[in-house]
């Protein structure tokens, strides 16, 4: 969640529908990064991808990850943190 200088209830900014694999679901969470452009990046162990959010977007984009876990080149395992450079 986002919130605002004054807001008690926030803005859901990624994921927010639950447990899953859908790209506007999020499984095991980690870190959370945050670039300039106010796009939210999430590891997940669950699904052993980072998604990305742009902001206002619905559902995010795998940028990395996403095929299973394993030490392939389009592979995760497990990942641990993310930061965005």
């Amino acid at each position: 969640r986002q919130y605002k200088k004054g807001e008690s209830q926030g803005t859901v900014v990624a994921g927010g529908n639950g447990y899953g694999n859908r790209f506007d679901q999020l499984s095991y969470p980690q870190y959370v990064f945050v670039d300039r452009d106010h796009s939210v990046y999430v590891s997940e162990r669950g699904n052993h991808r980072v998604m990305k959010w742009m902001k206002g977007t619905k559902e995010g984009i795998i940028v990395a990850g996403g095929q299973g876990e394993g030490n392939g080149l389009t592979q995760l395992s497990n990942p641990q943190g993310v930061v965005v450079d």
